[in-house]
């Protein structure tokens, strides 16, 4: 019980809001949220480690509330970097993930870290995508759906080193999740470059190469098309986080995924989100 107290303190202590909602029949709500809105640059490394003490702890408790509900609803585990931590309209509940969640009115555990990738670390060494995947605790969860968004923060490295770490995090997921439908959603790009899509075709060919069955999700050769933030015109609006959530539910729904019934209880939806420094408002006016 005292460890209990003292990561909900220093969860408290460094931003991350938790918060409990109420059954909507229109919109069904978060029952409990958790989300980093420190950016993680402004403190020393023993900061950081403290802080993901908090966030796993966090996280595991949510998860657990989430086990022990009766499963009403199917649940699904997502992982991603800057799209699914909320990048664009910097809010991390308007992005594609939360979105997507509230469309499938499934349970969901969603983890996003900027600049996460198979490789890269990104924001405070809190990835790659292998490492995230290990603290959603699959085992337990057990997703019928898991999703992996990460590609861009790739790029340049080579496809032999590529290639290991996609194929890896598809062993991992089945190991922790075996009747989970595995998705990948590879590059997103403001344009297309010799460099992205190189490291998309690393990425589609080692998925596909790990497991027959994966779910390609390909913005790049694709041509996605959605609204984007005006500032850096490669992350979506809060629009665009709607159009990539319809569009994942519709690819979703082509392999047999479908929400669960609008008279079904309330979603757990857990969602860590790092390096949000501030909430948006509702409404983003970009869009």
């Amino acid at each position: 019980m005292g460890a209990g107290i003292i990561a909900c303190c220093v969860a408290l202590a460094l931003g991350i809001a938790i918060s409990i909602g109420h059954p909507s029949a229109a919109r069904p709500t978060t029952a409990w949220r958790l989300v980093q809105r420190v950016p993680a640059h402004q403190h020393g490394q023993q900061h950081s480690r403290t802080e993901m003490v908090a966030i796993t702890s966090s996280l595991r408790a949510c998860e657990a509330r989430l086990e022990a509900q009766p499963r009403r609803v199917p649940t699904i585990a997502i992982v991603g970097a800057s799209f699914t931590a909320g990048m664009g309209p910097d809010n991390p509940e308007l992005s594609w993930a939360v979105v997507l969640a509230r469309l499938l009115r499934w349970n969901a555990v969603i983890y996003g870290v900027p600049g996460a990738g198979y490789v890269a670390p990104g924001t405070d060494q809190r990835g790659p995508v292998e490492r995230m995947l290990a603290q959603e605790r699959l085992h337990g969860l057990a997703p019928t759906v898991v999703i992996v968004q990460a590609g861009h923060d790739d790029v340049g490295q080579p496809a032999d080193r590529e290639a290991p770490r996609v194929e890896s995090a598809v062993d991992l997921i089945q190991a922790g999740a075996p009747r989970a439908q595995i998705a990948l959603i590879t590059v997103f790009a403001g344009a297309s470059t010799p460099a992205l899509r190189a490291i998309d075709q690393a990425i589609v060919t080692a998925g596909k190469a790990a497991d027959k069955q994966v779910i390609i999700m390909d913005p790049l050769t694709g041509r996605w098309k959605f609204p984007r933030a005006r500032r850096d015109g490669l992350h979506p609006s809060a629009a665009g986080d709607v159009w990539i959530a319809h569009k994942v539910a519709d690819i979703l729904s082509a392999h047999g995924v479908q929400p669960a019934s609008v008279a079904a209880t309330v979603p757990v939806i857990c969602d860590v989100a790092v390096g949000m420094s501030k909430p948006s408002s509702d409404t983003d006016r970009d869009a």
